[in-house]
Order: C-alpha cells, then structure tokens, then sequence
C-alpha cells in the first residue's frame, strides 16, 4: 500500500538506521545488559544473546517492519489495514496502550539519570556505599525533586516531538546516536586503563560454557526481545515513516548490530572498573545507580579529576540513550492521537506529554512518598512495570508474528519483505519459518519463563 503524499518519511537511509537504532538502543542496553551478563557468566552470555537477536529479535523487528509500513499509519490503524475489519486491529492499540504505559514510568527512570548528571557536577555522589545506598533511596522516594526531573525529561522528549519526523526525530538521532558512541568510547578508555582492569576484560571475552543453562537461555531471549523495543508500538510507528526503497531486512540486521555494540560497549565500560575496585560483577539491578558511583568513586581516588569526569559522562551516557527511547515511546502514542482524533501533531504531544507527566508523577510518588499509591499489593511503579514487561510485551509480540504468519496474506507479507520484488527473496523462506514457529514458541517460553511457570 502506497503512502499519501501528506505522510512525513524519514529522509535519508541513516536516519532511518540511525532513528530506530534510537529507539531499540536504551537503558536496557546500558543498564540492564551489563548486569544480566555479570549474572550469568559474561562472554557466554553475550553469545547466547547474539543467537538470540537472530532467532528472535530480527525476525520480530523486521515484521514490525511489514506491517508499519504496509499500513503507513499509526500502530493501531497499520493493522488493521493489514488485515481490513478483522479483530486483530486490537493487537494495533495493545501496542499503543503499551507505549503509552512505558513513556509514562520510564520518564521517571530517565529522569532518575538526569538527577545523577546534577548530582555528580555538584559533587554529592562522593562517598562510600552506605553513603550512596541512601542517597539513592532518599531521592527516589522524595516526594518532589524525582517527578520535577521527570517532567523536564518528558519536556526535553516534547521539544522533539513537535518538530516532526525529519525536522525533530531524525534530526535529534543523528546528533544522539554519536554522541551516544563518542561518549560510551571515552569512558570504556578510562575504565581499561584503570589497575587490574584486565579481568573485567576477561570477564567479559572469556566465555564459561559452563554456566549455560536453560535459565540463561530463557533470560538472554527475553534481553533480545526487550532491547529490540519489540512490542512497543516504536518498530512499527517508525516503519511507517519509511520509504518503499528502504530494505527492511538490512535496516534489521544494522539496527541490531548496533544494539549489540553499544550493548557490548556497555559492558565494557562497567567490568574493567568494577573488577578494578573489587566489585562483584553480578550486583544486580543495583548496578548503575548504587554500585557504580561507589565504583568510579575508588577506582579514580588517586585522580579525583577523572572520577568527577567520568561519573558526569557516565549518567550523560544514560541520559542519551534514555531520550531516544523515550523519543521514539511519545511518538507512538502522539501519531495515534494525531491521526485518530483529526488534531495537530502540537496538540497530540501536548497531551501525550501532559498525562505521561500526571501518570508519572503518581508512579514517583508511590516510591515511597505516599505508600497508599499502590493496586494488588505493588506500587504503580512496579505495576506498570510488571503489567507491561511482564504481560503486555510478550502478549504483543506473540500476536503480532502470529499475525504475520498465520493471518496477514502471505503476498504482501513477501511484497514488503522484497520490495515488491526488487530485492533477492533468498531469506524470505528462512523468516518466514521463524516468524510462523520459531518466534511463537521462544516468546511463550519467555512469557512462561516470567511468570515463574518454567
């Protein structure tokens, strides 16, 4: 299906690696797949994980892909111009109800890293692990200053949003992407220059086969699935921005190989310096914002210059990568409201930035300054966490290959896979395999996996 003239397109094939490259590569890459792969064994990990991005991660982008730019709309109405008046359209707005869930808690995370930059400027990040163990729980249970940041973060997002896909996304994406490389570079420098760095290296290269089992396999396909932004509605809005020429096939493996690198990269960055100081690699979810100031802050005592540098460049990092996800989250739910309400693109952000900033400011809250804010037995933030990492996502991406394999007509599925036949279809046999089996069974195993049922 042709584009109306009137839809906005990226603008050039960089900017479509290098936008959706944005969206894919987050905290999950810079926070979340460090401390999974110290967890499970470093460099054995990492391999599984590249395995799994191929029988997974690309298979399920590439069919985000399909459909956004098949529909050329907002996720919602791309699948149902796939499948025209049939109830699948509901996996559509699932995928935007999800988007919408995440921008609103992941706004307060981002702003987290926001308050992190000021902190470590102003120097108050300095000290020992208790120290800094309380500095992270009176602060994200502060009733004001978490949801002040939040909101500046869904503001800086907005700035963004209102300029368009050219002017404001891939605009933004080509100055954050290597930024995000320019900055993950200096301080993976600084931390293998650090003593007794070798064995955070080694760590990360040395793969202990031993450690594989069923549980790193489950826990590596769910990173593949999460780091992708499979699910989210973010693949897809964006597909639908991309010209008939794009190859959606090569923009998938690109798109992946940086995800993996800045992934990689990450780790890279956190190892060396917390074997140099004696920190064990598997600390957890704690790793980035109470671990690691500890760990900056004894790996650079005898230059406390570069500490103080690299503890500010460090939380800019995630700052960056926070923004281009969060970017690619508000724009999912500003196109649905554009296009379905009839509105302008400055009015949909509005109030896409406007309830995301009330939502999140009630998920800060129930962190600890209002404990009544809380539905069974979780605060809202780990309910909206649970419900949409936990449920909604696998939920989505089951739906979505089970669509294209099973629902969605077999001829414009090739169609956009080929370019309406312009490219070599040699692949198209093999994709269309995983999408139709392979992907269904490893997303229900993740889904079972989470739910504690395997």
């Amino acid at each position: 299906m042709a584009k109306t003239s009137e839809r906005a397109n990226f603008g050039s094939k960089m900017g479509v690696v290098l936008a959706t490259a944005g969206s894919a590569v987050g905290l999950g890459n810079v926070w979340r797949f460090p401390y999974m792969a110290g967890e499970n064994g470093g460099a054995a990990f990492i391999i599984i994980y590249i395995f799994c991005v191929l029988l997974l991660g690309i298979p399920c982008m590439v069919s985000e892909f399909i459909i956004g730019r098949h529909g050329a709309a907002n996720t919602a109405r791309a699948y149902d111009r796939m499948a025209s008046g049939s109830m699948w359209k509901y996996v559509g707005y699932l995928g935007v109800l999800t988007g919408f869930l995440i921008t609103s808690y992941y706004a307060v995370v981002s702003g987290w890293c926001l308050e992190y930059v000021y902190g470590s400027l102003m120097g108050t990040l300095s000290g020992d692990a208790d120290y800094v163990k309380g500095y992270f729980a009176a602060f994200s249970s502060n009733p004001v200053r978490p949801v002040v940041w939040a909101v500046v973060f869904l503001a800086i997002t907005h700035l963004v949003i209102v300029r368009g896909v050219r002017n404001g996304i891939e605009k933004i994406s080509k100055l954050m992407m290597p930024v995000l490389f320019i900055l993950l570079l200096v301080i993976v420098v600084a931390s293998c220059m650090l003593p007794g760095a070798g064995k955070g290296i080694s760590f990360l290269f040395n793969p202990d086969f031993s450690k594989i089992n069923s549980n790193m396999f489950l826990g590596a396909l769910g990173q593949s699935f999460y780091s992708l932004s499979i699910a989210m509605g973010c693949i897809c809005t964006y597909a639908s921005y991309y010209s008939r020429q794009t190859n959606l096939l090569n923009s998938a493996l690109q798109i992946s190989v940086v995800d993996c690198m800045v992934a990689i990269l990450a780790g890279l960055m956190i190892f060396p310096a917390a074997f140099s100081v004696g920190i064990s690699p598997d600390s957890g979810a704690s790793l980035v914002f109470i671990t690691l100031p500890n760990v900056f802050h004894q790996a650079f005592s005898g230059l406390p210059v570069m500490g103080f540098l690299v503890s500010v460049l460090f939380y800019l990092l995630l700052s960056v990568a926070a923004l281009t996800s969060l970017i690619s989250l508000h724009e999912v739910s500003t196109a649905f409201l554009q296009e379905e309400l009839h509105i302008s693109r400055r009015k949909a952000a509005l109030l896409v930035t406007g309830i995301c900033s009330v939502i999140g400011m009630f998920c800060s809250l129930s962190l600890g300054a209002f404990d009544g804010l809380s539905l069974f037995g979780m605060p809202l933030f780990d309910l909206f966490d649970y419900v949409t990492g936990q449920i909604f996502l696998p939920v989505g991406g089951l739906l979505t290959c089970l669509f294209i394999g099973w629902v969605a007509p077999r001829k414009i599925v090739r169609d956009e896979f080929t370019n309406w036949g312009t490219l070599h279809s040699i692949f198209f046999g093999v994709y269309y395999f995983c999408v139709r089996f392979v992907c269904p069974v490893c997303i229900l195993l993740i889904f079972l996996h989470q739910l504690n049922v395997i």
